[in-house]
């Protein structure tokens, strides 16, 4: 079965590093469009960034310029460096796999990220 779970969450002081990694099993990594989303209290969950199969990114206007989304094929694991981190960013953080030419969709069980002082 597909298994997506993340890792590196934690409380950061604001203009802190954090980062996020998310270990994928059971699929065939490769193919798959890999992303991080989140979702703060009482909000509604949002695309942070995405990585594509062939290595294209995009990012949150959000978060541009301050996170970086990168994949390691080899190690089945997406990333999300965390810089410049801000109050705001405070939030659960889940790791996603699609594959849409199959409709596969993946999600993580999420990781907690709290930035404060």
């Amino acid at each position: 079965q597909v298994q997506l779970v993340e890792s590196g969450g934690g409380l950061v002081q604001p203009g802190g590093s954090l980062r996020l990694s998310c270990a994928a099993s059971g699929m065939t990594f490769s193919i798959y469009t890999m992303a991080w989303y989140r979702q703060a209290p009482g909000k509604q969950r949002e695309l942070v960034a995405r990585v594509t199969n062939d290595g294209s990114t995009n990012y949150a206007d959000s978060v541009k310029g301050r996170f970086t989304i990168s994949r390691d094929n080899a190690k089945n694991t997406v990333y999300l460096q965390m810089g410049s981190l801000k109050p705001e960013d405070t939030a659960v953080y889940y790791c996603n796999a699609q594959y849409i030419p199959r409709s596969y969709d993946h999600w993580g069980q999420g990781t907690q990220v709290t930035v404060s002082s």
